[in-house]
């Protein structure tokens, strides 16, 4: 997959700028026609920025850009499904539901395309992992924000600040949160249908939820910085050992 350098700051800059210019335009003129492409390009703007920021990084990717693309597309809509429906009955079945379940549910439905694009295509270099985990995560992260931020609009009766912190706030942080998180286990599952670590992909798998559990039930902003640092290091790490491995004769 070839993409060319610094694509992924041009569409940062274009899209922040396509989202101003629509949210201007929906606040001065209040017209209510401007909210689905306001809330679509808020949710959707820096995680799309950020799977172009891992295309381009020095990695053999042998994925193509369409595969990212539909990864992305169902990455989203099945694992928010998945989750939903999941989180929904055993919500019923519980009468609470734990944010240890929360998270585990949702790593998972966020690796049910990914793991079909394994055992399904011929895509299987480590590198692909990486590329393939961060666009399912950014699909569930760019849905999960645009039902989040529909919400806060209807809750807050129209309330154009209430919108604008959710976009704002999770659009900020997709990376290191959903994006991060399945590009980590993802880069894990690829090795371990490599090289048998399955105990590895487990760990990696199991720090991801601890993780997520930590980010939805910590509710600061100095947490949120921490465990972003975190869930981006880890990610790194491991792309990194993905193009160590990939220099080896």
């Amino acid at each position: 997959m070839t993409v060319a350098r610094l694509g992924w700051l041009g569409a940062l800059v274009m899209g922040t700028v396509l989202f101003i210019a629509d949210e201007r335009a929906m606040v001065d003129t209040a017209n209510p026609n401007f909210v689905p492409s306001v809330i679509l390009l808020g949710a959707a703007v820096v995680p799309t920025a950020f799977v172009l920021f891992v295309a381009e990084r020095r990695l053999p990717y042998d994925v193509p850009p369409t595969v990212v693309f539909v990864t992305a597309l169902l990455g989203g809509v099945v694992g928010t499904v998945v989750a939903g429906f999941l989180e929904y009955h055993t919500l019923l079945r519980l009468g609470v539901l734990p944010m240890l379940a929360v998270a585990v549910i949702e790593e998972a439905a966020k690796l049910l395309v990914p793991l079909a694009v394994l055992l399904l295509t011929r895509y299987r270099q480590p590198a692909d992992g990486v590329l393939i985990g961060v666009a399912s995560g950014a699909g569930f992260a760019a849905l999960e924000t645009m039902g989040y931020a529909f919400v806060a609009l209807v809750r807050s009766h129209g309330s154009v600040t209430a919108l604008e912190d959710i976009l704002v706030l999770r659009g900020l942080l997709a990376p290191a949160g959903h994006m991060a998180w399945t590009g980590a286990t993802a880069a894990a599952l690829w090795a371990a249908r490599l090289t048998g670590r399955w105990l590895r992909f487990l760990l990696v798998f199991v720090v991801a939820v601890l993780l997520h559990t930590a980010w939805d039930s910590i509710g600061t902003l100095t947490g949120y910085v921490v465990i972003a640092a975190v869930s981006l290091v880890m990610l790194g790490i491991l792309t990194h050992r993905t193009a160590a491995a990939s220099r080896v004769p």
